[in-house]
């Protein structure tokens, strides 16, 4: 019998000596389906997170890249033999293109002021017709006139564009702003900065730099806090690009993987390009600086190709904060930060030690002011904008890169706001407190071609409010009056400029069963008058009596012809100015009638082109013959009595005896508002002033809005104005006094223009000899003998 193995009994479990009883063993394997799940789900989870940052790059920077401001561009200045151009309107010019005035204009962007003209060494622009190239020209001057224009060579030049004033943008929702730039056209030495003080392996690594991010753990672990970054520039552009500048471990730790990806997808030097286009270099106002590119005409007033090696070094410095080492507050900080990048690049042999001295002795070289002519211009930019919104996507506008060019003229854009702002502060020390916050708009265009040459919006031309030639809508005063005498006039038949009116007192019920009762300003009545002298005398008995026999209904009509959008009220008090509408809109009227009864829409839009160049849109001059030209000669023969020997001859005290012009002074109830609109032989000018709680003013048309327009005239190069008569217009001596044709040497004979068969027919000899001409024959002097 075998003998049974003894079975070695099973040891008991010690107790522990809490007493409590053992936990039985736990065997991993149980925990791994757990785990192999767990990691399946943060695989797949990160994957769609790789794959989602990925697509998220890709999209991003391929393509369009950033989201580009449309750019408004001023007219580009064009320089020619002969042109009606003072020296310093021309330095006007290059004042706002920023341009710098030194002894030796050697390099674009650079002038010099002599004695007998302007050396200048012009930028070049594309435009869309062909390339101005920068070349250095002497512009020779004679008085108010360009003499002769030469090259460095000595060559005399016909014709030269100087680029033009870029005055504005149209930006994306967080304002940001930039100007592009190709790697191949960065000076080397700014890469070779950039480089040496940012990220100096950037050509080497593949998106991280481990050194780096090592050096900042430590710097931030002694801190207890994120203090330092370790970024290579391909993080650095992924923050700016793609994330936020908040520093979290989150926002950490996604630029890792985003860095390798884009470092994955596209050459280094692609990276770097993008990099100098969308690094945040400062603050203008509430414009964000972004590039190199808009950062050179920021800070130095030049483009980037022109800048020398310490500037270069300053422009690399401020990267790492721009507002801390800001050159025009914090000039000691910013030559402590330029030095410092000069020292990397001498020890890294990209420059010698002698460069480095040399740059260090030098200057900042900022402009004290930004030279960007951006928001110089807010009113006449605001024009532009309703425009292009109403053809174009606000979208597109703000991320297209769209290149706008206007018709503003930064001349006489200065000379306007100059007219306007010292008019008001002289009328203000006059009158004291009665003019206290006197406000004022002034709009200035060509008078036959309804281009918009100036616009000025309130007396601080460079605030961006309330703009007041387009959004002041004040009753308009006698501006309105042409329009009731050219509908008279229409009808030759019934009404000559020798035709009598009555200007006797006018009582009307209203339905409230009160009276419209007119007044003259001088309080008086004249009794009959001739159409003409009622005009000039701007009488209100007169003009409104002539409106009713006409009819409301025709003189309403004839305002539309000449402009007028909004609908007009057929009340007797319209005929007299009851009638609100903007500077630009009584522009609007004027321009009609300078225009010989040709409706040219005003246009301050020229062109719109794509980045690349690609014409979108052109704005050409259109003209729509609106009235008989006969009869709107008639008209500007009493306009231009108007200044001669009307309410507006106050204009000869300052402007010259033979000069020409037509205009309407507009005073409205107790003179809340005062206005002049009137025309040269090549501008057509409306100015506006009053208080905007429409309070009332000591002002009438001619003691007020009228100096505003003709410190303007006096200011700019004007032509006088010359009417060309239709040949159904003929010419006669009269004796109004008697209606009848007369010789010229009779006593109060004067010379009138009549539509053809409407002259009086009957002939008085007066027989008189050596007769001193009347001032009323001031128009024979118009036509010669």
């Amino acid at each position: 019998m075998r003998k049974k193995r003894s079975e070695t009994p099973r040891s008991k479990p010690r107790p522990s000596r809490s007493g409590a009883a053992p936990q039985p063993s736990v065997t991993p394997r149980r925990y791994w389906p757990l785990l192999f799940k767990c990691s399946l789900v943060l695989a797949v989870t990160g994957g769609i997170l790789l794959a989602y940052l990925d697509a998220t790059i890709r999209a991003k920077f391929e393509g369009k890249r950033w989201a580009l401001p449309a750019q408004v561009y001023a007219r580009p200045l064009e320089l020619y033999s002969g042109q009606a151009l003072s020296r310093d309107a021309l330095q006007l010019e290059l004042h706002n293109l920023g341009y710098q005035f030194v002894a030796d204009p050697h390099q674009p962007g650079t002038a010099r002021l002599s004695s007998g003209g302007v050396e200048l060494y012009s930028r070049g622009f594309h435009f869309n017709d062909g390339v101005e190239p920068p070349q250095r020209l002497r512009i020779r001057f004679a008085g108010r006139q360009v003499l002769q224009i030469v090259d460095a060579n000595g060559r005399e030049l016909p014709l030269v564009r100087l680029e033009p004033v870029l005055i504005g943008g149209i930006y994306p929702a967080d304002n940001e702003d930039r100007e592009l730039v190709a790697l191949a056209k960065v000076p080397t030495q700014l890469i070779q900065a950039l480089l040496a003080v940012e990220d100096q392996n950037f050509y080497q690594h593949l998106g991280l730099s481990f050194k780096g991010i090592a050096r900042a753990a430590w710097s931030n672990l002694r801190a207890g806090g994120v203090v330092q970054g370790g970024s290579t520039l391909t993080q650095q552009l992924i923050k700016n690009f793609f994330l936020t500048s908040e520093r979290t471990i989150w926002r950490k730790l996604l630029e890792v993987p985003m860095a390798l990806l884009l470092e994955l997808h596209y050459s280094k030097d692609e990276i770097l390009e993008a990099y100098f286009n969308e690094v945040y270099l400062g603050q203008d106002g509430s414009r964000a600086i972004h590039g190199f590119g808009l950062a050179s005409h920021y800070y130095f007033g030049r483009p980037l190709d022109s800048l020398s090696l310490e500037q270069l070094a300053l422009l690399a410095g401020l990267v790492k904060g721009p507002s801390y080492y800001d050159p025009r507050r914090y000039p000691a900080r910013a030559t402590e930060r330029r030095d410092l990048v000069l020292a990397l690049l001498q020890q890294q042999n990209q420059i010698s030690a002698d460069q480095r001295d040399h740059a260090q002795r030098q200057g900042l070289g900022v402009v004290a002011s930004s030279s960007l002519s951006k928001g110089a211009f807010p009113a006449y930019l605001d024009l532009v904008k309703r425009q292009l919104r109403r053809e174009y996507r606000q979208e597109d506008l703000a991320s297209e890169g769209l290149q706008v060019f206007t018709n503003l003229d930064p001349i006489l854009q200065r000379r306007a706001e100059q007219s306007l702002v010292g008019t008001i502060d002289d009328l203000s020390r006059r009158h004291g407190t009665r003019l206290d916050g006197l406000q004022g708009a002034l709009v200035l265009s060509n008078s036959q071609t309804g281009e918009l040459l100036a616009l000025v919006g309130g007396r601080e031309p460079r605030f961006q409010g309330f703009n007041r030639a387009i959004d002041a809508i004040r009753p308009i005063g006698s501006l309105v009056k042409p329009a009731v005498y050219l509908t008279a006039l229409a009808q030759p038949a019934r009404y000559t400029l020798s035709s009598l009116i009555d200007d006797s007192p006018l009582s009307i019920a209203n339905q409230d069963g009160s009276y419209w009762q007119p007044k003259n300003y001088d309080r008086k009545s004249h009794g009959p008058v001739t159409l003409h002298y009622a005009l000039a005398h701007s009488l209100n008995l007169a003009t409104a009596r002539l409106g009713l026999e006409l009819g409301m209904d025709k003189v309403v009509e004839t305002l539309r012809r000449l402009g007028v959008e909004r609908a007009v009220d057929p009340y007797p008090s319209t005929l007299l100015g009851a009638l609100s509408l903007s500077p630009l809109e009584v522009m609007q009227i004027y321009q009609t009638i300078a225009a010989n009864g040709f409706g040219t829409p005003l246009r301050a839009i020229r062109s719109v082109h794509t980045a690349d160049g690609i014409l979108l849109s052109r704005y050409p001059f259109e003209v729509d013959q609106r009235f008989d030209p006969a009869a709107m000669h008639l008209l500007q023969y009493a306009l231009q009595e108007t200044v001669r020997e009307g309410t507006a001859r106050g204009l000869y005290r300052h402007l010259p005896s033979d000069l020409n012009m037509a205009g309407k002074t507009g005073t409205t109830n107790d003179q809340r508002d005062s206005w002049f609109a009137g025309f040269t032989g090549d501008f057509l000018a409306v100015a506006w002033l009053g208080q905007d709680d429409n309070r009332p003013t000591p002002l009438t048309g001619s003691s007020g809005a009228l100096k505003v327009w003709g410190d303007l005239m006096q200011s700019i190069a004007t032509r006088s104005y010359q009417m060309s008569p239709p040949s159904s217009i003929e010419y006669h001596w009269v004796d109004e006094a008697q209606m009848l044709r007369t010789d010229e040497t009779c006593p109060g004979a004067r010379l009138v223009p009549y539509i053809a068969g409407t002259a009086p027919t009957a002939y008085s000899q007066c027989g008189a000899v050596d007769i001193i001409e009347p001032p009323v024959n001031w128009f024979r002097r118009l036509f010669g003998d």
